[in-house]
This record gives structure tokens, C-alpha cells and sequence, in this order.
């Protein structure tokens, strides 16, 4: 992709900047040790006016205590978000500190995550329910195989956004030609890893001085040759995950509570005057929508493992006290089904017509974030959405090869390898395809010992036909 490419696709957001007013936006940062994500991310704090005058005051003592070497009466950002003791005594982010600022275009939520490769598993955290993730690259070292490895997630887990910030420019004399080659090296990873092959994934390059706040929130003077925009404007106009993928996912529905007041209602609703008759026979499933829409008078299917999907019909959706005639991910609702079929906690309502039938065999692509390797004959818990089964490793097909980025032969996964597997399930589930289905084809898997999570896996589809082999890497 080309820089003309991404300044035409940067501006063309820009143009749609109106769409975004007063949506929530989902970020994360990631990169290798010492590239500044801790700094950027407290830049982006400050320069937006999102940190309160006391934070501000405690954060510049702590710089003085600490000997911050930048300008008379300048403060270590990082400070911002590295929060824990061992985090400040290090000059390192461990865990994923998540912050919350709004700017007059935009609200969001942000995960700062850590570089270190062992903490690679912090960064699938930060990233799995991210709209976009910037990612840093230090100017003068370019891309790194953390790099890679984080790209590799990145694209695995179809994020919708992948923003590439080449930070520390200033230390590179604002250099055109220096930023050209990193730029260039970026895109030759994306094209290898097929990011934007989905058509949903999109990739920009954006030269920024987290230390000085060059084309972070204000667009620098120091890089003229740099025509696109500055982060936070990128940010304020991407739309989010869910506003691209609505129109191509089908209605899905985890159920997370039955709601049966059979009458007896609390002593506070009774007072605001709910009406205990009319919910004598009340019977609603409570649970965030995670993809697609639903309207009454809508056709879907209960799917409950070990069972054939049971069709009925929609005949209310309740929000906060009213009632809805559609609604859509990620709203949290009450569905009323016209039949009374037993439905309970684990259980999932789909649009009819819509989800294959329910298998116990597993083939996916696994990240793997535990010290304990992954080997043959494993017994681990695979969670599901709501629903926690055994399952046993089968096989273990290969890992990915961060230089290549082909797969190759192995048995076993270590500590941040991304390989493929295949898992037999002690009950069927209803295993969507991770390509179409970005929230119902994940899941975790469980160490049955200790609860610890084992890896973060995507649903594939098997390339053959038989019956028993209807998902694969």
C-alpha cells in the first residue's frame, strides 16, 4: 500500500468525521520494550485535556523524585499509566492498564500494553475487543520480531484498525527518508500477513514524537513532508468494529440470565408502580447482543448443545425498563421468545436459518500464553461464550514462523507461540467460523488445575468433507 493510498484512505476518514460524533472508540497500543507506548499514551492524556489537575500535580512530584531528565519542570508521562511499583522502579509496563478520556468527537477506552515478549499475553487481552491498535515502532531500531509478532496477532485477530506509529522521530532528525523505510518495511509485513485482505482490516503509517507531542494530537511542523493526519484525529474518525461488520454478521445472542419474576417483583419496582400482574407470566433472556440485529416478529433458533435448534419467534426485546422494537450488538437486552422452550445460561438464540450444526471436534488456531507447553493428550477446559466443557488435544499441526510467516511442522506450543490445533470436545458447541463470526468463533482454553488461561483460540474451518472434520485450520 502505498503513502499516497494511506493519505487518500486518512483523508477520506477525515470527510466522515461526522459519523463518529459521540461514538465509543476501543483501542490498544502495542510494541517492542522502550519503543514509548506508556509515554504516548500519556501524551494523548495530556494534550486532550483528559487528566484532572491533582493527577497532573502528583505524577510532575514524582518526575522531580525520580530525576526526569526533560525540559525544566517537565513530567515523565509514562507515569501516567505505569502505575505499578515494579512498573516505575523498571521503566517497563507489565500489565495492561486501561484509561478512559473523551474528546468533543469521540468517547474512549484504552489499554496500554506491555512490549516485553513475555507479556505478549497482555497484549491479546488488550487487542481482542480492540476497534484499532497502534502499534510503536522506534525510529531508529524499525521493525523488530516483536513487531512481527504483534502484527501477527494483530491480523489473527482481525483487528478492524492497525495504526503503525514510528515514534522517537525527533531522534532521527524529523528524517523523511528514515520514516519512508520503516513505512515501506510495515507494508511489506502486511502484504506477507494478508492484512486488509478481509476487506475490513485497514493499515496507516504515522510519524510521531510521543516525548514532544509531534502529530499526536496537533499535526507537526517538523515534518513537513508528512501530509496526513495527526493519531487522536485518526482515532476521533475510524469507525468502530461494530459499524463495519453489523450489515455482514447474523443476530447472535449468548443467553447470560433467565429473567422469571413469576409476580413477586421487588418492594422498590412495586413502589415506582410496575404492575406485579403483568409479570406473573414474564419469562425473558437477559445478555449482550454480540453480532448482527434483531426485530419482533423476528425467526431464530435456540441452540442448546446436545440438542437440534428449536425455531420460534421474537415477540419482545426489553432495555431498561422499555421496550425495544429492534436492537443491535453490542446492546445488552431481554428477549421474549413466543414459545416456552427451556432455555437457560450457556444457551444461544440465532437468527434462523443462519448456524451450522453444533460439533464436537475443534480445529482452530491457537495463541498460546502460558509457561506450561501445550502437548498431545492435554486434558483442558474449552469456554465458550457462557459455556465451560472439557476437551482433549488431539493433534497439534504446527506454528507459525514469525521470519516467514509460513507454518511449520511441531507437537507442541510453548510461551507465545501462534499455532494449530485440534481439540475433541466432551460436548458439542456451536463453533462458528472466527473469519465471519469475530465474537462467537473465540475461545479460551482453561487449565482444568488451576483455572489459569492457557491460550486464546479462533475457530477455523476444515478444508474437507467429512462429517466429523467440519472445522479445521
Amino acid at each position: 500500500m502505498s503513502t499516497e493510498i494511506d493519505t487518500a484512505r486518512a483523508a477520506a476518514l477525515l470527510d466522515e468525521a461526522p459519523l463518529a460524533h459521540a461514538s465509543l472508540f476501543r483501542f490498544a497500543t502495542a510494541g517492542s520494550v522502550d519503543d514509548g507506548k506508556s509515554t504516548l499514551v500519556g501524551r494523548l492524556l495530556h494534550d486532550s485535556k483528559a487528566i484532572l489537575a491533582d493527577q497532573l500535580d502528583a505524577v510532575a512530584r514524582t518526575s522531580a523524585d525520580r530525576g526526569f531528565g526533560g525540559s525544566a519542570g517537565g513530567i515523565d508521562l509514562a507515569l501516567l499509566t505505569d502505575g505499578l511499583r515494579a512498573e516505575r522502579e523498571q521503566g517497563i509496563t507489565i500489565d495492561v492498564a486501561y484509561r478512559y478520556f473523551a474528546t468533543d468527537r469521540r468517547s474512549f477506552i484504552l489499554a496500554d500494553c506491555p512490549g516485553h515478549v513475555q507479556y505478549t499475553k497482555n497484549t491479546v487481552t488488550g487487542a481482542s475487543t480492540a476497534d484499532a491498535v497502534v502499534v510503536l515502532i522506534d525510529a531508529r531500531k524499525g521493525v523488530l520480531e516483536q513487531t512481527r509478532r504483534h502484527l501477527s496477532v494483530l491480523q489473527l485477530l482481525r483487528v478492524a484498525h492497525v495504526i503503525v506509529a514510528v515514534n522517537k522521530i525527533d531522534l532521527v532528525d524529523f528524517s523523511e527518508s528514515v520514516f519512508r523505510e520503516i513505512e515501506a518495511d510495515v507494508q511489506k509485513v502486511g502484504r506477507e500477513l494478508g492484512l486488509g485482505s478481509d476487506g475490513i482490516t485497514d493499515l496507516l503509517v504515522v510519524p510521531v514524537s510521543a516525548l514532544d507531542g509531534d502529530n499526536v494530537v496537533e499535526r507537526s511542523e517538523r515534518t513537513p513532508w508528512y501530509t496526513g493526519p495527526a493519531l487522536l484525529e485518526v482515532l476521533e474518525t475510524l469507525p468502530a468494529a461494530d459499524e463495519l461488520e453489523s450489515h455482514l454478521e447474523s443476530f447472535r445472542f449468548p443467553v447470560q440470565l433467565v429473567i422469571r419474576p413469576q409476580g413477586a417483583l421487588a418492594p422498590d419496582a412495586v413502589a415506582a408502580g410496575l404492575d406485579t400482574e403483568a409479570y406473573r407470566d414474564y419469562r425473558a433472556y437477559a445478555g449482550q447482543i454480540t453480532e448482527g440485529s434483531v426485530k419482533v416478529g423476528d425467526k431464530v433458533s435456540v441452540l442448546t448443545p446436545g440438542q437440534d435448534p428449536r425455531t420460534t419467534t421474537v415477540i419482545g426485546i426489553d432495555f431498561a425498563g422499555a421496550e425495544l422494537l429492534e436492537a443491535a450488538a453490542p446492546q445488552s437486552v431481554a428477549i421474549r421468545l413466543a414459545d416456552e422452550f427451556d432455555v437457560a445460561r450457556g444457551d444461544t438464540i440465532a437468527a434462523a436459518g443462519t448456524v451450522r450444526e453444533s460439533s464436537a471436534d475443534l480445529y482452530a488456531a491457537l495463541c498460546w500464553l502460558s509457561p506450561k507447553p501445550l502437548r498431545e493428550g492435554a486434558k483442558v477446559l474449552v469456554k465458550h461464550g457462557a459455556r465451560t466443557v472439557q476437551a482433549l488435544v488431539r493433534s497439534v499441526s504446527g506454528k507459525l514462523d514469525l521470519a516467514t510467516f509460513n507454518l511449520e511442522g511441531a507437537s507442541s506450543l510453548e510461551l507465545n507461540d501462534i499455532g494449530h490445533a485440534q481439540l475433541r470436545l466432551a460436548a458439542p458447541l456451536p463453533l462458528e467460523n472466527y473469519l465471519h463470526h469475530r465474537r462467537t468463533g473465540a475461545f479460551l482454553v482453561i487449565d482444568p488445575l488451576d483455572g489459569n488461561t492457557l491460550a486464546a483460540g479462533l475457530v477455523k474451518d476444515h478444508p474437507g468433507d467429512h462429517e466429523d472434520e467440519r472445522y479445521s485450520i
